[in-house]
């Protein structure tokens, strides 16, 4: 694709790789992303079981791959003490750099907000009691999420706003937290990102990330168009050159950045060693 011919070192910090959208061709999705430059992912885990699946398909891959544990809050109805007691045990797993994905959704409530709450608050204890950053969702529930975040920030170590999409407000919110942001494919929606894409400017450049969320978001302004609506992680050198259009800066440059950011806050040269 003549928009992501250039080769940059970069880590996808949020990928899908235990969905079942990859099960026919997994292992060259993760050899053409390494070809295009994406020498690092953070495979997301979202229950329990497919924290499990991420651990072990990063052992296929050391010092490659990497992965979180965690339950989503679509998922906080099954959060209990064996799923936290399992959690625990991921989390020491070398191949594991963070707790989540976490936190809250009020838009669709697939989980009532009470047991979101609940699950999230155990996952807030988890990164408290296991020094590890939190990847963490958000939809509809800033306000809450925002609350709660500041009643632990003194004993979590960091984290990102994974797949940020709000507004000015939310964005310095989590910024006052020290929070890092995660900045997707959205960015390329000329429907949905308009405001993301002005916004991208004010994120300081050591708070920066940068992934695809694949199979989901693909960017829309990919030329030439995919045949298929399926996000791929050797897309993101494409999401590279537009955040750096965006930020009127040099793509290399930022690239360079990114990757600094991701390994202060995941740790992955301690994690694999």
């Amino acid at each position: 694709m003549s928009e992501i011919n250039e080769t940059y070192a970069l880590t996808d910090i949020g990928v899908n790789l235990t969905d079942s959208a990859f099960d026919p061709d997994r292992e060259t999705v993760i050899n053409e992303a390494a070809k295009v430059g994406v020498r690092r992912m953070l495979v997301t885990g979202t229950t329990a079981t497919e924290s499990e699946q991420a651990v072990e398909l990063c052992q296929q891959y050391p010092g490659q791959l990497f992965c979180t544990a965690g339950v989503h809050p679509h998922y906080s109805k099954d959060f209990s003490a064996q799923v936290r007691s399992t959690l625990l045990a991921l989390l020491k797993q070398p191949q594991v750099v963070a707790v989540g994905e976490t936190g809250l959704d009020f838009n669709r409530n697939f989980s009532t907000p009470e047991q979101q709450i609940r699950a999230f608050e155990q996952q807030l204890e988890l990164a408290s009691e296991t020094g590890l950053p939190l990847f963490l969702h958000e939809r509809d529930a800033h306000k809450q999420q925002i609350e709660m975040l500041r009643q632990y920030r003194d004993v979590i170590h960091g984290g990102v706003a994974h797949c940020f999409t709000g507004t000015r407000k939310e964005l310095y919110n989590y910024l006052d937290l020290d929070l890092y942001i995660g900045i997707t494919g959205w960015i390329c929606d000329e429907r949905r990102g308009r405001e993301l894409l002005n916004l991208v400017k004010e994120i300081p450049a050591e708070r920066l990330l940068l992934e695809t969320d694949a199979p989901y978001l693909l960017p829309r302004n990919l030329k030439p168009k995919p045949k298929s609506r399926r996000n791929l992680p050797a897309y993101l050198p494409h999401i590279l050159q537009e955040v750096a259009l965006a930020r009127g800066c040099d793509a290399d440059t930022l690239a360079q950045q990114t990757e600094v950011n991701g390994q202060r806050l995941f740790a992955f040269d301690q994690s694999c060693a």
